[in-house]
């Protein structure tokens, strides 16, 4: 360690917060809320051993608020005011988190009337004017003002950025600011701060701010530039907020000259005494953390076990870094050790374990995907670390002479297995556990209770990857992710192309290592992500939100929904037709026949022959002819684009509806079963798939017609209930819009309301406008984005932006605080607190950056959405079954399909009258309890004899 002082003042406040959001609610034996003290006595813990491997400091402190009231509210009352109060269950837990820091025997310095940076500017400035180095332990934007690389006597300042383990210097502010940290105030005087409710000058974003402060070397020349410039927004919101400008300076300037209320020499460091720490542990029930301090010799150290996943209490120090956990300590993978259960007595055996275990993972095997049409050919169970069995069901060949192994009678193995999976004692895990309920259900088995790996994983890790360019939720991916184990493939026992075999045909040794395989890596997956929910905030919308649409979802794939054969029949017949005319006329047109669903035809023909402007070829040298190219050409009044789009559509609705839906209409029952992913959308939103039903165009006559084809039994009728402009209605409320909430409380038309306030006048134009914008600003639409949905120029679109921002600023506020949020954490947030991750967020490469940028604009909104609609399937048949309107004997109100904001029910035709208020109270109560929305949730509900007479 070198001579020489260094002091590391810890930013305490903001451990406690990040503690508190990242642990479940823990109480100490006294009943006394003690999650977040918890949580930042590790987090504690882990910085001290941290420092311990690297050059520790001489010296250390931790600085806490002492209060919300500063000087600066005295300077601007409206300072911090959006802020809402502490949680409840935090307030207790305040003293005794100084209570954690004093237990390390460290200073815990807090001062009335200062906040923490203000306190930690003082001292920092006050060491390093006596030559120590100083390390602020934070990633505050504002404290970044301090960063300096001292000399001439003094020492340095950096910081230190936990959560990302950076060090922060001269170059990593001017990377984050663009200048220097001496200007730092200056760009935050002008971009203001949404958090701390600081104004800054309305409409200036961190770009403009930089640029304005590097083109004129300070907050009072840039200001003083305004007068100069060209007539402009920018120019009139200069002139116009300059005081709030000035006033923001002045909020955002630290304290650097507080008196010390501490002499900086008590702040050395002589290591951690057992005394009183280990008393502060056993008052509060940290009996792990109390182990970790008696194996550590008295003191937190780098001998210390911090490994959360080797702890019977995981801490908060187990925050991943990218995706990956420690794993516990488990055995390697042997398959050999698999047991091939071949005769009742050893499977009945296996069933009492499990009983008696409370916890086993399942796996089904079949002889398809379609788990509506599959048969049953094994199943596997794990109790453990390779403590894992297949029971064969149904191998052997499938001539009648085939030899057949040994196995267990199908009746018999449901008949024993029955008991356990459906015992409310024993939890079911499985890895998209929803296709095992829906084959087992079809032999009488109702598996409950479940946990899914594939979920578990999806609410934490959603969009994020160690590589940071996301990953999947898949077993494979998830067992060399997580456990660096590669999984046997299907292809390794089943073959390939014409030599692969039917699963029911493969060896049991092998069929035993590839089966019980699966089951063995579920359980230690599970094993691992489960307690991660708890630790990383993942707890709440994984138990109020996916886990209970589980058996929904499974429930409405096996209804499934009947299709009128004969009428699609009809249409892919019309389209056949309709195709093979534009074909003629594209022909006409190119004054030559040319395949015109080959890009590179398509495109000599577009810019080489009939010579149309701005072609582009790609790496391969061919022109491109996507969407985007096409809709630009039909815009610029080239009549062989619209045909060309036209085709393409049809030809589309053709193969993927008219046609395919055909061939998916079941056998046995007659209707059509699609496939719902709960990890398919990174927002949340399910997806359908095999076939994709929420891909129909809602708007076109042509989709019109194909949700015609989607029709009731005799006797029955649809019913579709949809949420009304859900996403403009939540973000009201996010962004906290008076405007928008006044209006949607008065029943009024939003998009008429939009269009009053930034044209003035409604009519069928400003509206259609105003429409386009209310949806487009949402999705971080940019200024030449907007422009090509309108068909104006960008200037223009710049115009409306503004004009939108200036009539609902709450919008822009919203747009900026959540950019500001995702850029710091790296995730979104939904209110039901489902992460998303950006990891590209502050990517050098502005495409990618961009695109991350709108999308997580928009990802706190459409996961609510998303979640809501979740919460409503899952209380949508307890509802109806109190209602005594249950599916019952081929009766009653069955809900069939989720698309979009749209629920598809179908019921008797007497039923509609007693259904509709029950399915329309369930959808605008979906939110309650755990988020009270400041606007109504509107239904809309309509019925008929086809999906689009009721939609």
């Amino acid at each position: 360690m070198s001579d020489k002082n260094h002091l590391y003042l810890v930013d305490g406040s903001a451990y406690i917060f990040r503690a508190y959001h990242r642990l479940p609610p823990l109480t100490n034996p006294q009943g006394t809320p003690v999650g977040a003290v918890y949580g930042y006595t590790t987090m504690l813990w882990k910085l001290a051993e941290d420092l311990d491997k690297a050059v520790g400091p001489t010296h250390l402190a931790v600085i806490l608020d002492k209060a919300s009231h500063s000087f600066r509210n005295d300077i601007y009352d409206q300072y911090k005011a959006n802020r809402p109060p502490a949680p409840e269950d935090l307030v207790p837990q305040f003293p005794l988190i100084r209570d954690a820091t004093r237990a390390f025997s460290l200073p815990c310095i807090e001062e009335e009337g200062l906040e923490a940076d203000d306190i930690i500017a003082s001292y920092a400035r006050a060491a390093a004017l006596q030559g120590w180095d100083v390390t602020i332990v934070s990633s505050d934007k504002d404290l970044m003002q301090l960063v300096s690389e001292g000399g001439n006597g003094t020492g340095a300042i950096d910081m230190l950025d936990t959560m990302k383990n950076q060090r922060i210097g001269r170059e990593e502010v001017i990377e984050k600011f663009g200048v220097g940290p001496e200007l730092v105030g200056d760009v935050l005087a002008l971009m203001g701060d949404s958090a701390d409710n600081i104004p800054g000058i309305f409409g200036v974003g961190p770009k403009t701010a930089t640029k304005l402060i590097q083109e004129h070397g300070n907050l009072t020349a840039a200001l003083d530039s305004a007068e100069a410039m060209k007539t402009s927004k920018l120019k009139e919101r200069l002139i116009e907020h300059r005081a709030d400008a000035e006033m923001s300076r002045i909020l955002v300037t630290l304290k650097e000259d507080a008196p010390l209320p501490q002499p900086l020499e008590e702040f050395r460091l002589d290591g951690v005494p057992k005394e009183p720490l280990a008393a502060f542990l056993q008052d509060h029930g940290f009996t792990s953390l109390l182990r970790r301090l008696d194996a550590g010799n008295g003191s937190p150290s780098r001998s210390t076990d911090l490994n959360p996943a080797k702890q019977d209490n995981a801490g908060a120090d187990a925050a991943p870094q990218g995706n990956r956990q420690d794993m516990p300590e488990m055995p390697a993978v042997d398959r050999d050790a698999y047991e091939c259960v071949q005769t009742l007595d050893r499977l009945e055996h296996w069933v009492a374990r499990a009983l008696a275990a409370r916890l086993v993972a399942v796996d089904t095997e079949t002889s398809a995907l379609d788990a509506i049409s599959a048969d049953l050919v094994g199943i596997s169970l794990a109790l453990g670390p390779n403590d894992a069995c297949y029971i064969p069901l149904a191998h052997g060949g499938t001539d009648m002479f085939a030899e057949k192994p040994d196995q267990v009678e199908l009746a018999a193995a449901i008949a024993a297995l029955k008991p356990l999976l459906e015992s409310d004692a024993v939890l079911k895990i499985g890895q998209n556990i929803k296709y095992d309920i829906n084959v087992l259900a079809r032999h009488g088995i109702a598996v409950a209770p479940v946990d899914d790996t594939m979920i578990i994983s999806f609410d934490l890790d959603a969009g994020r990857s160690e590589d940071g360019i996301g990953g999947g939720h898949g077993m494979d991916e998830l067992a060399q992710r997580h456990l660096g184990h590669s999984c046997l493939s299907f292809k390794d026992v089943c073959g390939t192309g014409k030599k692969q075999i039917p699963f029911g045909e493969v060896p049991l040794e092998k069929a035993t290592h590839y089966a019980a395989e699966d089951a063995d890596v579920t359980w230690r997956l599970h094993r691992l992500l489960r307690p991660r929910l708890a630790i990383e905030g993942g707890t709440r919308v994984y138990e109020q939100v996916d886990r209970p649409l589980i058996g929904v979802v499974a429930a409405m794939e096996r209804e499934g929904i009947k299709v009128d054969r004969a009428a699609l029949a009809r249409l892919s017949e019309q389209f056949a037709t309709t195709t093979a005319r534009i074909e003629t006329e594209i022909h006409e047109i190119a004054g030559q026949a040319f395949t015109i669903g080959s890009p590179k035809q398509l495109g000599d023909i577009l810019f080489d022959k009939l010579g149309y402007k701005g072609g582009r070829k790609g790496k391969s040298g061919q022109y491109s002819t996507d969407q985007a190219i096409l809709e630009r050409l039909a815009g610029e009044g080239a009549p062989i684009a619209n045909k060309v789009l036209e085709y393409r559509q049809l030809t589309k609705l053709k193969s993927t509806y008219t046609d395919a839906l055909q061939d998916k209409i079941n056998r046995d029952t007659g209707r059509v079963h699609t496939s719902y992913s709960l990890v398919g959308a990174q927002t949340g939103r399910l997806s359908s798939t095999d076939p994709n039903l929420q891909n129909i165009p809602i708007r076109t006559e042509i989709g019109r017609e194909i949700r015609k084809a989607f029709v009731p039994e005799a006797g029955n009728v649809l019913l579709a209930a949809d949420y009304s402009q859900i996403e403009l209605r939540l973000a009201a409320h996010m962004a906290d819009v008076d405007t928008l909430k006044e209006a949607f409380a008065a029943g009024e038309d939003i998009h008429s309301r939009t269009a009053r306030e930034m044209y003035g006048e409604v009519t069928r134009d400003t509206r259609a406008q105003a429409k386009t914008i209310n949806f487009a600003i949402l999705y971080g639409i940019s200024r030449w984005g907007l422009a090509g949905r309108l068909g104006v120029e960008a200037d223009e679109a710049q115009a409306m932006i503004d004009r939108y921002f200036e009539r609902f600023p709450g919008i822009q506020r919203y747009i900026v605080h959540t950019l500001e949020q995702v850029r710091e954490r790296g995730y979104s947030e939904t209110l039901f607190g489902r992460k998303t991750w950006f990891p590209r967020i502050n990517s050098k490469n502005q495409a990618e950056r961009q695109g991350s940028e709108r999308a997580a604009i928009n990802a706190p909104i459409q996961g609510t959405s998303a979640d809501i609609i979740k919460r409503a399937m899952a209380r949508m048949m307890p509802a109806l079954h109190d209602a005594g309107l249950a599916p019952k004997d081929g009766s009653g109100v069955r809900m069939l399909l989720q698309v979009h904001d749209e629920l598809v029910f179908e019921l008797p035709e007497g039923d509609v009258a007693a259904a509709a208020p029950v399915i329309e109270r369930v959808m605008a109560e979906a939110a309650l309890p755990s988020v009270i929305l400041d606007v109504p949730l509107g239904i809309e509900i309509g019925t008929g004899d086809s999906w689009d007479a009721a939609h």
